[in-house]
């Protein structure tokens, strides 16, 4: 289970002054995850998506609160926690002289899969994601499609529980979204955890289990679909999120 507990986390910018000041990119946040079900974090850009989604994959650290995985938290048993994570940013940079497949076997070599299983997991993973036309190819020569699902595709080699997705379908096509899609239903079935950060309100409605809204930097509400488009009486998630940002502004 991820347990976030009233985590907050603040950044220092220039205003039109030029003067310093400092600003919350999350305020005070909270929710929990568990085995078998998709979070939906939503919420336009700049709302706090990708710093919660960061502190939670432990690459930031918040002001305050906590982060639990298992019940574990970062500072005591940060190594045992990350072998058990995996995290995808939708502008996720890969190495681009190298291949897919060779990116594979260095994920799993990094991560310490057995070198007898790893060939065969490589194996099955391309033809998961249907890679076996550019597994080969360098990176930096496929599509935005490619591209896209070799980065889901390194997040699977050492069998996490735990996927960290943000905006993984951003910028795609209708094929390579249904595939990334597919991929989550399939591990979800499995038992796997995943958070979900998009600013695709249709997309996220079809896949996910509860819905995490929060708009500048605050949660805004969090429950399962039928719930929010009960209380906001509405008929989906986009027309309930701009009617709370309404009420949020009053």
């Amino acid at each position: 289970m991820i347990e976030v507990k009233n985590v907050t986390k603040s950044f220092q910018k220039k205003n039109n002054k030029k003067k310093i000041e400092t600003f919350l990119a999350d305020d005070n946040i909270s929710f929990t995850a568990s085995e078998g079900e998709v979070l939906g974090i939503l919420g336009p850009n700049g709302a706090g998506k990708t710093t919660l989604l960061r502190m939670i994959s432990g690459i930031m650290k918040p002001d305050s609160g906590e982060i639990l995985i298992d019940n574990m938290d970062y500072q005591k048993n940060n190594e045992k926690i990350k072998k058990n994570i995996a995290f995808m940013s939708g502008n996720t940079k890969l190495y681009k002289d190298i291949s897919p497949y060779e990116l594979l076997k260095m994920c799993g070599e990094y991560y310490k899969v057995p070198k007898d299983k790893l060939e065969e997991i490589i194996d099955k993973i391309i033809k998961r994601f249907n890679m076996e036309s550019f597994a080969y190819q360098r990176i930096e020569n496929l599509s935005t499609g490619q591209y896209q699902r070799t980065c889901i595709a390194r997040c699977l080699v050492h069998n996490p529980q735990y996927y960290i997705l943000d905006e993984a379908t951003s910028g795609l096509d209708v094929i390579s979204s249904k595939t990334i899609l597919d991929f989550i239903n399939e591990e979800k079935s499995k038992g796997k955890c995943f958070l979900y950060s998009t600013h695709y309100m249709e997309e996220a409605e079809n896949i996910c289990d509860n819905l995490l809204l929060i708009n500048k930097g605050k949660v805004i509400k969090y429950g399962k679909r039928d719930e929010i488009l009960k209380e906001t009486n509405t008929n989906n998630i986009r027309e309930a999120f701009l009617k709370l940002i309404g009420e949020s502004n009053e």
